[in-house]
């Protein structure tokens, strides 16, 4: 395999990409990291917008902070994937920034650089979320030119512990130890007993 893209965020569901890549790929030659930046949010009203007026609104960010706050956060994103790729393959990694739709951009990229491989996370919306709110990944498997590999969220034994399940896990483990205790104390007593 030549060329592989992989689409990263800022989600916990993105992380998932990296174990898809390294259990699931076979080393490329490259591997394009891309990161879309939305720089109207998750507002609806600019899922919205069509290509004139998303030329406008790119167009109105330059050199605003808020344009700099993104492409900060970006680069933070690319580099943490780009550290974990280079660090764990043989592969040559390149970072990509787009702004705009992620679907579309993921698209336009996967074209542009003539990949044989789209790798994303899936988020796992269902109902009205993913309704309003649409699906990146559903999107992509569905236009896509080349195969789509979905990485979805790692499961929960390999997610960090909060506090409630280590809270949890010793009070099982006082229970089944006080439990062991008490039937000791009676197979002892009953041993005892002529």
């Amino acid at each position: 395999m030549k060329k592989v893209l992989i689409a990263v965020d800022d989600t916990k569901y993105s992380k998932a990409v990296l174990s898809a890549f390294y259990n699931s790929v076979q080393s490329p030659e490259e591997t394009i990291l891309l990161h879309v930046e939305k720089p109207g949010g998750k507002s609806l009203m600019y899922d919205m917008l069509g290509d004139a007026e998303m030329s406008t609104f790119k167009e109105m960010l330059k050199g605003t902070k808020h344009k700099e706050a993104l492409d900060k956060k970006a680069e933070k994103i690319l580099t943490y994937y780009k550290k974990e790729l280079e660090d764990g393959s043989r592969t040559s990694v390149r970072t990509v920034i787009r702004e705009g739709h992620p679907a579309e951009e993921i698209l336009k990229v996967a074209e542009e650089e003539d990949v044989e491989l789209i790798i994303l996370g899936y988020s796992g919306r269902k109902g009205i979320n993913r309704l309003i709110a649409g699906s990146v990944t559903k999107d992509v498997e569905k236009n896509a030119k080349v195969p789509v590999l979905v990485a979805k969220n790692t499961l929960m034994c390999e997610e960090a512990y909060s506090w409630r399940d280590a809270y949890a896990a010793i009070l099982v483990c006082t229970a089944v130890v006080f439990g062991l205790f008490i039937l000791g104390v009676i197979v002892q007593n009953e041993a005892l007993l002529p």
